[in-house]
């Protein structure tokens, strides 16, 4: 079903994006790649026979140049995948507020800046817009204040533009994962021990980490079926049905009583660690 469509996917040098325009590509698709590592883009690109962009989602000119080319060299945008994201280290105690910040401005800002970039192409393929959100949009965690609030805004983002463009032919999907394998998560868990504790400790499926690979499944999926909500696992739909919940008082009851002792350690180890990102940069996904 992707034969023939450009996909322009943004975060695509490692891990989910990767991913995604590879099994894209492998589908029919003509993968255009965005993203900070100009090295692993053009791999990529010459693996899937696309083309790459070194590109910042917080610039806004380079998007726009990345989005004009892509559509003189190919003639359309069908489908855009707005991924790019970070995840700091810290709480808002003890962790760097200007890395914070920068979640926020890479993560939703970053997507509103990618939409912008490609929205006039898209209502003229009348496209698809899948936004990377996250588990985290509805069942914040200690430590993920920046995180969770950048993929809370992505997801009511996306829910208003679905009906800014659904009258143009534009479908808008917001995608919700919980933990997946990726050079992310896994620099979170190198840098912080109490980050793994607190993952084996969360209940199923919020504490289960899939395959990036079925992840990627998952998001190509969506772009032929033009999906509204996009689950990894599936069973963070029911998760995401009783969200009311994860804000609850009984929920801060819960998680709080761990909180008193696991906070302090988390903080500890941020202050030990003394950088706000992990190994891979800014933790691109």
């Amino acid at each position: 079903m992707l034969s023939s469509k450009v996909v322009f996917v943004t975060g695509a040098a490692r891990g989910i994006g990767e991913h995604t325009a590879r099994l894209a590509a492998a589908r029919g698709a003509t993968v255009v790649l965005a993203g900070l590592e100009p090295e692993r883009l053009a791999t990529v690109a010459a693996e899937t026979g696309g083309v790459s962009f070194e590109c910042d989602v917080t610039d806004q000119a380079a998007l726009d140049r990345a989005a004009a080319t892509t559509v003189e060299r190919y003639g359309r945008i069908d489908a855009v995948v707005a991924n790019a994201g970070i995840a700091p280290r810290g709480t808002i105690a003890v962790g760097d507020i200007d890395a914070m910040a920068h979640t926020v401005e890479v993560n939703l800002i970053g997507a509103m800046r990618t939409v912008r970039a490609t929205v006039d192409h898209v209502i003229a393929s009348r496209g698809y817009y899948l936004l990377v959100s996250s588990a985290a949009a509805f069942a914040g965690l200690p430590g993920m204040a920046a995180y969770s609030a950048s993929k809370a805004g992505l997801e009511q983002f996306g829910n208003a533009i679905r009906l800014e463009l659904r009258h143009r032919g534009v479908a808008v999907g917001t995608a919700h994962m919980s933990f997946i394998d990726t050079d992310l998560v896994r620099d979170v868990a190198d840098d912080l021990p109490q980050f793994r504790q607190t993952l084996r400790r969360l209940p199923w499926p919020m504490g289960t980490v899939t395959s990036v690979e079925a992840c990627a499944r998952a998001f190509v999926d969506a772009i032929e079926r033009r999906r509204r909500k996009v689950y990894v696992p599936r069973a963070i739909g029911a998760v995401h049905a009783f969200r009311s919940l994860m804000s609850s008082p009984l929920t801060d009851a819960v998680i709080g009583r761990g909180a008193r002792t696991a906070v302090p350690r988390m903080e500890e180890q941020v202050r030990a660690l003394g950088r706000a990102f992990g190994a891979s940069g800014g933790g691109e996904r």
